[in-house]
């Protein structure tokens, strides 16, 4: 089993600092956010929560609309970001899985919290449909 890309490291290390400022703790989330920037990039998210590992084709499946191209964008772009690990085993065919990193899967409980946010919505909120 080889990995690719071997340049992809985990995120720095070191110890989370709250933010000086408000402008800085905005700037910091925003960053956060562009990690999960594109229209495919949450679903995949989802699809290996809990420790799941997924081969390409799986994800095809199980995201109807997304084309080839745009999944292994979205994908390069995961683990380029540290989010995402790809593992290419030397078979004929190539299988190729993919699975959260550690820091990626930390992300969960925020998504979560999130979600859980955004379900509490109440009705009566602008954009609310």
């Amino acid at each position: 089993m080889t990995r690719a890309h071997e340049e992809v490291g985990d995120p720095p290390a070191g110890k989370y600092e709250a933010p000086p400022t408000p402008e800085a703790a905005a700037e910091r989330v925003e960053e956060a956010l562009k990690l999960m920037e594109g229209r495919w990039k949450l679903v995949i998210l989802f699809q290996l929560f809990g420790g799941r590992v997924v081969r390409f084709s799986e994800f095809e499946r199980a995201i109807p609309g997304i084309s080839q191209k745009m999944l292994a964008q979205q994908l390069r772009q995961l683990e380029r970001d540290g989010l995402v690990t790809r593992t290419v085993y030397a078979e004929v065919p190539p299988r190729v899985e993919y699975r959260l990193t550690p820091w990626g899967q930390s992300l969960c409980p925020a998504l979560e919290g999130l979600l859980r946010w955004a379900a509490e919505q109440p009705v009566s909120a602008p954009g609310r449909v």
